[in-house]
C-alpha cells in the first residue's frame, strides 16, 4: 500500500499524505580488493549482501544514504546493487555514487608511520581508489547538474581548522598537510526532485577519531569534518538550502561516549535549523547497559571491544514534519534481528517526514 500511494503521488492532480522516508545506513559492504564487491554481487550468494537487501526492504526507504560501498568508475558495483534491490521488489531507479577520497594514494605520508603507499598515505584511508565509499539511491530524479561536491576542500582551508602538530611543528610535515583533504570519504549536496518538491541531502561519512598517536591526527580531522557541515549551514562555502533539507551520514562519533570530540556532534543535535527526532530501537534499548551517559536506545552500532554507540544520525531541518522515526534493530528473538546483525555493525537509520505548509 505504501509503494502504492508514492506512484499514485507522482501522478498530476493525486493528493496524499504518504510521508517521504529517508534513510542512512553504513552497510560495511566494502571488500578488501578492487572489484571484489561486484563479483560478490553477481555471484547472488554472499549472505551478507542479502542481510542488506533483505533490511532494505523491511524498511523501505524512498531516499537512501549508504556508507561503506565501494565506488568503481564506471559505476559498475552501484548498479549491481541497484539491480539486486530491485530484483528483490526494492528498485531504486535514482543514484548517484561519485570518486571518494578513500583509497587516492598520494606520494607523502599522510600518516606519519615513516613509510609510503600504505592505506593511511591515501586521501583517505583505503587499500585502493573507492573503498568504503559513500552513495545514493533514491526514488525519485537526482538533479546530478547541481550536486555540490566539497571532497577536494583542503582541511587547512576550513575555517577554524586545527591541524596536527608534534613538538610545535605541523604533522606529519608541512607538505602533507598542503595536500590533506579534509573529507576521508565525501562531503556531498545533493538536490532530489520528490513529490513535495526539491529537498537537498547533506550527507558525509567521516574518519574515525582514533588509531594516532598524541598528535590526536585522527581526532582532530574527524572534528573538522563533522564541523563542516555547521560551517556549511553558516554560509561558509557559498548559498545553502534554507528549507527541507536533511543532515544525514555517519559521524564516527557519539555525542557522549565517543573517544574524540563529541561536543561538534552535540552542536548539531542542539543546532537550531536540524531537530533531532532521536530515532530509537528496541534492540539497543534491551540490550545490556553499558554505563553510557547517552540514551541506549538510540545507538546505532555495535562494535566489537566497544560497545554501542550513536553514530549514524539523519537530522531533517527544521521546517520538516517528523512523523515517525527509527532505527532497524529488532529485539532478539524478533522477525529481523539476525538480519540486521548479519548485514552490518552498524543499523539502518529513517525518518518519516511530512511537508509543512
Amino acid at each position: 500500500m505504501r509503494w502504492l500511494l508514492l506512484a499514485l503521488a507522482l501522478l498530476p492532480g493525486i493528493a496524499t499524505a504518504e510521508p517521504l522516508r529517508i534513510a542512512s545506513f553504513n552497510t560495511e559492504l566494502s571488500r578488501d580488493g578492487p572489484g571484489l564487491l561486484l563479483r560478490d554481487l553477481h555471484k547472488g550468494k554472499d549472505k551478507q549482501i542479502a542481510d542488506v537487501v533483505a533490511v532494505v526492504g523491511e524498511t523501505s526507504p524512498d531516499v537512501l544514504a549508504l556508507q561503506g560501498v565501494d565506488w568503481d568508475h564506471d559505476g559498475l558495483t552501484l548498479d549491481a546493487l541497484a539491480k539486486t534491490l530491485a530484483d528483490a521488489g526494492s528498485p531504486y531507479p535514482h543514484r548517484l555514487a561519485l570518486k571518494p577520497n578513500s583509497g587516492m594514494m598520494t606520494d607523502l605520508d599522510l600518516d606519519g608511520d615513516g613509510r609510503l603507499g600504505g592505506p593511511g598515505d591515501a586521501q583517505g584511508y583505503g587499500e585502493f581508489t573507492g573503498q568504503n565509499g559513500m552513495a545514493i539511491l533514491s526514488r525519485y530524479p537526482i538533479v546530478h547538474a547541481e550536486v555540490q561536491d566539497f571532497s577536494t576542500l583542503l582541511w587547512k582551508d576550513l575555517p577554524g581548522a586545527r591541524l596536527p602538530e608534534r613538538n610545535g611543528t605541523p604533522f606529519p610535515s608541512q607538505a602533507s598537510q598542503d595536500i590533506q583533504r579534509l573529507s576521508s570519504a565525501g562531503h556531498w549536496v545533493v538536490p532530489i526532485e520528490t513529490p513535495v518538491g526539491r529537498i537537498h541531502l547533506l550527507t558525509s561519512q567521516a574518519g574515525p577519531p582514533v588509531f594516532d598517536g598524541p598528535e590526536d591526527r585522527n581526532g582532530l580531522r574527524n572534528r573538522d569534518e563533522n564541523r563542516f557541515w555547521t560551517l556549511f549551514l553558516d554560509g561558509a562555502f557559498g548559498p545553502t538550502p534554507q528549507n527541507r533539507f536533511v543532515l544525514l551520514g555517519g559521524t564516527n562519533l557519539d555525542p557522549w561516549d565517543s573517544d574524540g570530540y563529541g561536543e561538534v556532534v552535540q552542536g548539531l543535535l542542539d543546532d537550531p535549523r536540524l531537530q533531532d527526532p532521536a530515532p530509537a530501537s528496541g534492540g539497543a534499548a534491551s540490550a545490556p547497559d553499558q554505563g553510557h551517559r547517552s540514551p541506549n536506545a538510540t545507538d546505532t552500532v555495535d562494535w566489537d571491544g566497544v560497545g554501542r554507540l550513536r553514530v549514524d544520525y539523519v537530522l531533517p531541518s527544521r521546517d520538516w514534519g517528523v512523523q515517525a522515526s527509527g532505527v532497524y534493530w529488532p529485539t532478539e528473538g524478533e522477525a529481523g534481528h539476525e538480519t540486521a546483525l548479519g548485514a552490518s555493525r552498524h543499523r539502518l537509520v529513517w525518518i518519516d517526514l511530512i511537508a509543512k505548509e
